[in-house]
């Protein structure tokens, strides 16, 4: 990866497309919002793995993420909560919360910065016709 500076920030350049990132939001996307979603997409995208794999099925995956930071330490991200809500019918709460489990440990983004950030994940279910 190669970043290139201008005048607001940083861009970089992927496959899919031109990365923009800048402390001001009005001109890029902030490092902290990529920090979580970077945790959230990656621990989503391996629960939806993981769920699929387990012969799981569900109709749709939400996740809400809470961030805590310290004002005192540089704003330091501390705390990513990620709340996913699994939309499905007949979904085993047991079943849902192994996979789960299985996600947490497989996912590289929370693995990275485990230690460091304390990543706090909850599910709920809801029936899609709700």
């Amino acid at each position: 990866m190669e970043f290139t500076m201008h005048e607001n920030g940083f861009e970089s350049e992927f496959d899919f497309g031109k990365l923009t990132i800048s402390s001001n939001d009005e001109f890029g996307f902030r490092p902290y919002a990529l920090l979580v979603s970077s945790v959230a997409g990656c621990s989503g995208g391996v629960l939806k793995k993981v769920l699929t794999k387990m012969r799981i099925e569900f109709d749709d995956i939400k996740i809400a993420a809470d961030v805590k930071r310290n004002p005192d330490a540089a704003d330091r991200v501390e705390e990513i909560k990620l709340h996913f809500t699994i939309f499905g019918n007949d979904l085993s709460e047991e079943k849902v919360t192994k996979a789960l489990e299985l996600s947490t440990k497989n996912c590289s983004m929370v693995q990275s910065v485990k230690g460091s950030i304390n990543v706090i994940e909850t599910f709920e279910i809801k029936n899609p016709q709700a």
